[in-house]
């Protein structure tokens, strides 16, 4: 009897999970958050409908992030939830599949050893894990197999990957905590300062949005918010236009810039060339706010682009890596390096 290999694609983020199963393309979205019972410790809902549930639910029912800053900070709940995922994709297979994930460049060897535990707690048979900046490559339809420099921008939920990818590898790279949420904790932090209320990281995601821009729109957007007035704890509405949002995002953006300025500092000479004729591709939710490729790109003096769609760029990128999976090493990229570094 000929078995087919059922291989699955995971980029689990701190803002949203995308599953792709080859031949099928990307076949679970769901955000990365799980409704939990702390008294009993049971997972009530997961994904979409813990979404759902945040903020209208009893006290004993909490929602959990098990994702921050692109590495687990919950393993057993994240296993839990990659495995509610997984079998929503396998539930009908008899073979266990084999799960490759996306991870940040900068993840330690336990962070990985986390990563490949929870997948292997999920029902993996084999796990392999592929670094985020060359899955974003891949989906953006870059011949990563070629000496050929290009920097790869991905700005998730909580981390942003500055990273210059060259000959199937990452040659330099740098994290930062700083990202999507970050911007809405900055929108929040603004509106608390300026209008003495307190809104909500949800509320602040809408506004971020439907007007959120780095630099100035030539339709300048007011949005409406509404939260809780800190003099008196009454409800509060204000008018938020899009130029107030710049102001609000210079902190977290200024932080970007320095990582992006820090990767091209130490980008090999021979190089950086490459990086001025292919440019800066762009990824990640955060990447769609307006003018952000633009003010990269006069920053840097490298032509910016973001991605068709930036938000399952890497999640179709990973996907076109299942094919390979035959000649990829599984288990931990820090522990195969050091083999292949002492060999």
């Amino acid at each position: 009897m000929l078995i087919v290999e059922r291989d699955i694609a995971v980029d689990m983020g701190t803002a949203s999970t995308m599953l792709f199963e080859q031949g099928k393309g990307v076949v679970t979205r769901e955000p990365t958050v799980v409704a939990v019972d702390k008294f009993t410790g049971k997972i009530l809902k997961v994904g979409q409908d813990a979404q759902k549930m945040l903020g209208r639910t009893p006290a004993n029912i909490v929602d959990i992030h098990p994702i921050c800053s692109g590495v687990i900070s919950d393993y057993e709940i994240a296993a839990q939830m990659l495995r509610e995922l997984v079998s929503r994709v396998t539930s009908f297979s008899f073979f266990k599949p084999r799960i490759l994930c996306c991870v940040p460049s900068s993840i330690t060897g336990v962070e990985e050893r986390a990563v490949i535990d929870a997948a292997i707690e999920a029902g993996a048979r084999k796990v392999y894990l592929l670094e985020t900046a060359v899955a974003t490559a891949l989906g953006a339809g870059v011949d990563i197999s070629k000496p050929d420099g290009h920097m790869i921008i991905d700005i998730g939920g909580g981390t942003t990957d500055v990273a210059v990818v060259s000959a199937g590898g990452v040659v330099e790279c740098e994290s930062v905590k700083v990202a999507g949420v970050s911007f809405d904790e900055a929108i929040v932090k603004y509106i608390r300062n300026k209008y003495n209320m307190l809104v909500g990281l949800s509320a602040a995601e809408e506004l971020k949005r439907n007007i959120g821009c780095i630099i100035q729109r030539p339709d300048i957007g007011v949005e409406e918010i509404k939260g809780r007035n800190l003099a008196n704890g009454l409800p509060k509405t204000v008018e938020i236009s899009a130029n107030e949002l710049i102001e609000a995002f210079v902190e977290p953006m200024n932080y970007i810039l320095e990582a992006i300025h820090t990767v091209l500092e130490k980008t090999p000479p021979q190089l950086i060339g490459d990086l001025d004729k292919n440019g800066i591709i762009m990824s990640g939710g955060g990447s769609l706010i307006y003018g952000i490729d633009r003010l990269i790109e006069r920053s840097t003096g490298i032509r910016t682009v973001v991605v068709d769609d930036a938000v399952s760029c890497a999640a179709y990128g990973a996907g076109k890596m299942l094919k390979y999976l035959d000649d990829m090493q599984d288990g931990m990229m820090n522990f195969y390096r050091k083999r292949q570094l002492k060999a």
